[in-house]
């Protein structure tokens, strides 16, 4: 191959789809490379959960006969990429992180990794998050344990999906597919020191049933799949790749990925909700919107458009749809585990009929009042979270820890309420912990937030891979 399996691992993916491409590096040898970098920090880290490694490399071998047959292989040709557990990959089972679905083995692709591996991504395994993503932010599930920060061990590497971010911060994968439904593939890239991305709803097709029925509406309309990477292009690659439609969704929808030109305008939020923000991320904030303005963005001071309106949608009828099943659920997972949602349920009881349905009613008039801002100023920048860092479970440890996790959340649940596309970008470390900024745009319009991350990533540079504190070698 000519370069180290080190070398190989530190590779972008469009890079190592370009050299496998090419013929001039195999796609076994990348694939080898990033599993043995598995062997070598999983035990310590415990972010992949399981692997299909003979899979994988007749996954590998494959697409090294089509490039030898002069065949056309695709934008992810031989690219690692780790699955989260809630997501169905072929011959693993979808866990959730718990006991009971240990034997769930999916018999097909969930429609996000159809369309991966259809453009030549290799699936290495799946990846570890909070048991059924309800018992809290840190990925801690009851099968597989704690996932570990890279950077630090005492502070969480976020979640729910810290499995993928973990993977792909450390080298283990170039991409990794989470989901998001309030900073879930945001909140890791900021702790991991990569970028994320949460879609608009409807962009990418997906399948989150657990079993057969479809999910409530607040469940439908929220959680979104979404990719994270170690730079911009690698997560733009992603985008193109599973922004495509699929009849097991008949929500996503063939909008094209780049539209019109857009006012170059940025609104800056320094601190949604008024509840203070950590001096790391403010200056992650300054940095960003520095970076953009050298960029020729316009940048200037704003607020968030119906934000507590937002929250009250998106708690309500959250909490809601979750207070039914609730019992059952908390009985399934246990008491310890339960506390997280216990907390909110305790705060903000479950809504009657009329209530739920004023709840679901506002929920277009804060859509309304995000895209009428957006058509004047199409950005926003500002925290993922206002507090830098977390300790492991810190958020499920009591009712005011809970709630000063979700103040700190804010403009992350805000922007899923209003349907809007968020790309969390790194923007440096601050004694020694990544720190990062989020922007987003217009309901479609990743392409606009991709530009802007882009611009800030270009000034400000990238983090990872990152060799894992505290590690054997």
């Amino acid at each position: 191959m000519g370069t180290s399996a080190h070398e190989v691992t530190s590779w972008s993916a469009t890079r190592i789809a370009a050299e496998v491409s090419s013929g001039r590096t195999r796609a076994v040898e990348v694939l080898d490379a990033h599993l043995d970098r598995i062997d070598r920090y999983n035990p310590h880290l415990t972010a992949v959960t399981s692997r299909r490694d003979d899979d994988a490399r007749r996954d590998a071998a494959a697409i090294d006969e089509a490039v030898a047959r002069g065949e056309e292989v695709g934008p992810l040709a031989g690219v690692p990429i780790t699955v989260k557990e809630t997501t169905d990959v072929r011959g693993l089972a979808t866990t959730h992180g718990l006991r009971a679905f240990a034997d769930r083995v999916a018999g097909t692709d969930a429609p996000p990794v159809e369309a991966m591996r259809r453009t030549g991504a290799v699936i290495v395994g799946h990846t570890n998050m909070p048991t059924l993503t309800l018992t809290g932010m840190h990925p801690r599930s009851e099968l597989f344990g704690d996932t570990v920060s890279p950077w630090d061990p005492d502070a969480t590497p976020g979640g729910s999906s810290g499995g993928d971010a973990v993977a792909v911060a450390t080298g283990m994968a170039a991409i990794g597919l989470g989901n998001d439904s309030g900073g879930s593939t945001r909140l890791p890239a900021q702790m991991c020191g990569i970028a994320g991305l949460k879609p608009t709803p409807g962009r990418f097709p997906a399948d989150h049933r657990i079993g057969p029925a479809d999910p409530a509406p607040a469940s439908a309309l929220f959680p979104v799949d979404g990719p994270l990477a170690r730079s911009v292009s690698d997560l733009r690659t992603a985008f193109e790749v599973l922004a495509v439609t699929d009849p097991r969704d008949p929500r996503a929808v063939p909008v094209p990925t780049c539209g019109p030109r857009l006012a170059r305008a940025v609104g800056v939020v320094r601190d949604p909700g008024g509840h203070g923000v950590d001096p790391a991320v403010m200056a992650a904030v300054e940095a960003a919107a520095d970076a953009l303005a050298d960029a020729g963005y316009a940048v200037a001071e704003a607020d968030v458009p119906a934000l507590d309106d937002a929250l009250a949608v998106y708690t309500g009828m959250v909490l809601t749809e979750f207070a039914g099943n609730w019992p059952a659920i908390s009985a399934l997972v246990g008491p310890e585990a339960s506390r997280y949602i216990d907390f909110d349920l305790d705060e903000h009881p479950p809504l009657d009929l009329e209530q739920y349905l004023d709840r679901a009613a506002r929920l277009l008039t804060v859509r309304r009042a995000w895209a009428q801002r957006a058509a004047v100023t199409p950005l926003l920048l500002g925290p993922v979270s206002t507090r830098a860092r977390f300790a492991p479970g810190q958020e499920s440890s009591s009712a005011e820890e809970k709630r000063r996790y979700g103040r700190s959340m804010a403009l992350s649940v805000w922007s899923t309420a209003v349907g809007a596309p968020a790309v969390a970008v790194p923007t440096g470390l601050v004694d020694g912990h990544p720190v990062g900024v989020q922007l987003i745009g217009p309901m479609f319009r990743e392409d606009a937030v991709l530009d802007a991350a882009q611009a800030v990533e270009h000034a400000l540079g990238t983090l990872t891979p990152v060799e894992p504190r505290g590690a054997n070698p």
